[in-house]
């Protein structure tokens, strides 16, 4: 197209441009207006020739995140080092057995007092009786109990499948299960079946574990509400658990599943994981590979597991862990270290202002004293003053980029949630970020990484509010593994947000419910992290069993 044929461009002209800076918060004089005028039209055929070339819902970004900052050195971890599983007798009561942590179900089944079908059993049981109030599933595999049978068939040859024998658990629903339905929470979706088994179910079926059923995920990995309706918290039915890992936390907490797969691209498995009472482990970028996962934010998505145990989820990074050629994002880098070692002798950094910060609680400060009780070196550290919170335009540009075929053919409109704050409204916002401005927070991104490295230098784990000050945000963008572990519970009202969104409430009622803290590491080394939540988590000795459940 030539310049003159440009400027013709229908409805085009200078007061379009100057309407569009004030969207922009940008402003150019007249004579500005004028050159632009002739360019733009220009660029805007230029876009519109991209839009209709469609691009495979799966094709990764020319540009890869990595989360290492060159020179990248990492501390030789050394062997992996789980904790051991001391023997225990099988519980009674069925619940029990439920509530067990999967390191001690695994023990069971393995000394011949268990069985996976009964473990299973167990589980579709509690499924039927619970789910209808916590709406945590949003289907079950029918082949669960002939995949139990043909598990204890080879555990009565002796043979055992690997680490997870017989364990049953949850997959959120935006993870690929072959045949089963995968439809995101997204009416737009709805019984969208895959072909293949994304490579983390791959990794669990190959060390034992049993596909229990999809849990609920808000629609599209935001928020707690997806077609089927709101993923409960099963400590206060009356509000949301929180997302986008809702049923995944939730059914983790409940005790409908031995342990669960989130994923995380802003919150979404520290956030339900707080709210739920579990253990929600984000390891670090690129540890785990996604491939068969829905694309939210392909430089900020990651998997991670939801436990009920710090143990628990360290063996299940260490069967997920490793890269795959289908996410060129993907790190080939090991997972090793003592996972159980005495915490004495770590070095456990705090930012101040983050304990001072709103939202920060006395509970949140008493951790503190909790690490020292323990015997760690407690390093008081301090952070570059950024404006962290303005990287989330990155994820909403990556997001809307992700689903632009979903907002360019009008199917949003069938999402329930529409709000201000809800996907659809946010990737039509999107198209208003200045490519300009994207580039510049990308440098500001890199800014961020610098600051955590510093942050992270001299010390093995960094402990804070889970959501008091800017490290969730912060670490979520450079990519540092994050353990999220109850450490408290607090009497508060229905979350005004979920009340907000629907849910009916009594704002006056205060409802018993957990808290948490959270415990970053340095880049892919991961065991430090765990070795101090597996301290404090015997130090703290929550029980973690919601009434009723």
């Amino acid at each position: 197209m030539s310049a003159t044929e440009s400027t013709k461009a229908p409805g085009f002209d200078r007061n379009d441009i100057a309407a569009a800076e004030r969207v922009l918060g940008v402003r150019y004089s007249e004579a500005e207006r004028a050159l632009m005028q002739v360019g733009l039209a220009e660029q805007i055929a230029l876009a519109h020739t991209r839009r209709g070339y469609r691009l495979d819902p799966d094709l990764a970004p020319a540009t890869l995140f990595d989360p290492r900052l060159r020179p990248f050195t990492r501390r030789d971890p050394g062997k992996l080092v789980l904790a051991p599983n001391a023997p225990t007798a099988l519980p009674a009561q069925d619940d029990a057995i439920a509530f067990a942590p999967i390191t001690a179900q695994i023990g069971w089944i393995r000394a011949g007092l268990l069985t996976a079908r009964r473990l299973t059993e167990i589980y579709r049981a509690r499924i039927a009786a619970h789910n209808p109030r916590l709406n945590c599933y949003a289907r079950l595999n029918d082949e669960a109990l002939a995949r139990a049978d043909a598990l204890d068939a080879m555990a009565a040859q002796g043979r055992w499948a690997g680490p997870l024998h017989g364990i049953p658990y949850g997959c959120k629903d935006i993870i690929d299960t072959a045949g089963l339905v995968t439809d995101w929470g997204a009416e737009p979706y709805r019984d969208r079946v895959p072909e293949q088994d994304a490579v983390v179910v791959q990794r669990l079926a190959e060390a034992g574990a049993i596909l229990l059923g999809k849990t609920s995920v808000g629609a599209l990995a935001y928020g707690d509400l997806w077609f089927g309706g709101r993923t409960r918290n099963p400590w206060n039915l009356d509000e949301g658990s929180s997302g986008s890992s809702a049923g995944s936390a939730a059914a983790t907490a409940a005790g409908l599943c031995g342990f669960s797969l989130g994923t995380e691209t802003y919150g979404s498995i520290v956030s339900p994981s707080t709210r739920c009472g579990t253990v929600g482990l984000r390891p670090s970028f690129g540890r785990i590979a996604r491939t068969g996962t829905m694309a939210l934010c392909p430089s900020l998505d990651k998997i991670g597991a939801i436990c009920r145990s710090v143990d628990d989820t360290a063996l299940i990074l260490a069967v997920l862990n490793g890269a795959d050629d289908g996410d060129p994002a993907s790190l080939a880098i090991s997972f090793g270290g003592d996972c159980a070692a005495d915490c004495r002798g770590l070095r456990v950094g705090y930012i101040a202002a983050d304990f001072a910060a709103e939202g920060a609680r006395a509970e949140d400060r008493m951790m503190l004293e909790h690490c020292r009780t323990l015997g760690v070196t407690l390093v008081e550290r301090t952070r570059d003053d950024l404006p962290y919170d303005s990287l989330v335009s990155i994820l909403m540009a990556e997001a809307a980029a992700s689903f632009e075929d979903l907002t360019s053919s009008d199917r949003d409109d069938l999402l329930t949630w529409q709000s201000v704050d809800a996907w659809p409204n946010q990737f039509r916002m999107a198209r208003f970020l200045s490519a300009v401005d994207h580039v510049q927070l990308d440098r500001l991104r890199r800014r961020a990484m610098i600051a955590i490295d510093q942050v992270m230098r001299d010390i093995d784990v960094l402990i804070g509010p889970s959501f008091a000050g800017p490290m969730l945000a912060a670490t979520n963008f450079t990519g540092h593994p994050c353990l999220c572990l109850p450490s408290c519970f607090i009497d508060v009202p229905s979350r005004i947000e979920d009340r907000l969104a629907g849910t009916m409430s009594e704002p006056t009622r205060s409802h018993r419910v957990p808290a948490s803290i959270s415990l970053w590491g340095r880049l892919f080394e991961e065991s430090p992290i765990l070795s101090l939540g597996r301290a404090l988590a015997q130090l703290l000795s929550l029980d973690l069993q919601p009434p009723g459940f």
